[in-house]
């Protein structure tokens, strides 16, 4: 386990079998967490948040099924601690996979969610987004008066979202950013940008 904790910082977790998790580790340090980066069981003790990162959703679906993962992933993303989901880690979030239906998956939000609808890697563009419910540090609020710079990379979009689920941002009418209680998942990369949000939210970090 690579566990770089600093007294008195939360630890969170990031999942990290494959896909972009390093960049993830590094925006939590950046905004004064302690990142644990998770391919074990016994690396989800203690946890106060949790990253599901981009990545190859099929791939990381797979290594989650062969290390045993899925189910200890799945009960502590229902204990209570928040759980932010980017890229693929929304597809492993979602409830719905229309075409993908026996993908292997955690299965936990009330959403449907279809894969790369974006387009392909060179399909990949940058879009200025206003998120409700999250302000610059991270903390909840109606509205978010600071835009957010979002990177879409091979990215999947909500098609349906259940009545619990709040739709935070849109692209061209479509949802890129939703939240279900504890749940935030995102179409877009976060963590290859400056803007810390996001993992301030994750972290609870004022």
């Amino acid at each position: 386990m690579v566990d770089m904790a600093h007294p008195h910082s939360p630890r969170i977790g990031v999942l990290a079998l494959q896909g972009a998790f390093r960049e993830h580790v590094e925006a939590l340090h950046r905004c004064g967490a302690s990142p644990v980066e998770i391919r074990t069981a016994q690396h989800l003790q203690g946890l106060h948040g949790l990253v599901l990162p981009g990545g190859e959703s099929t791939v990381m679906a797979k290594l989650l099924v062969e290390e045993g993962l899925m189910e200890p992933l799945r009960a502590i993303c229902c204990s209570g601690i928040r759980v932010m989901a980017t890229c693929a880690g929304m597809i492993l979030l979602a409830s719905e996979l229309p075409g993908h239906e026996d993908q292997p998956r955690l299965g936990l939000m009330d959403i449907s969610v279809r894969r790369n609808a974006f387009g392909r890697q060179v399909d990949s563009f940058v879009s200025t987004l206003y998120v409700k419910g999250i302000d610059q540090t991270g903390n909840e609020a109606k509205d978010c008066s600071e835009p957010v710079e979002a990177v879409f990379i091979r990215a999947p979009l909500v098609e349906r979202a259940g009545p619990d689920v709040a739709i935070l941002a849109t692209v061209n009418g479509a949802p890129v950013a939703v939240q279900q209680g504890n749940w935030l998942a995102l179409s877009f990369h976060p963590e290859l940008t400056a803007d810390l949000r996001f993992h301030r939210w994750v972290s609870n970090v004022e």
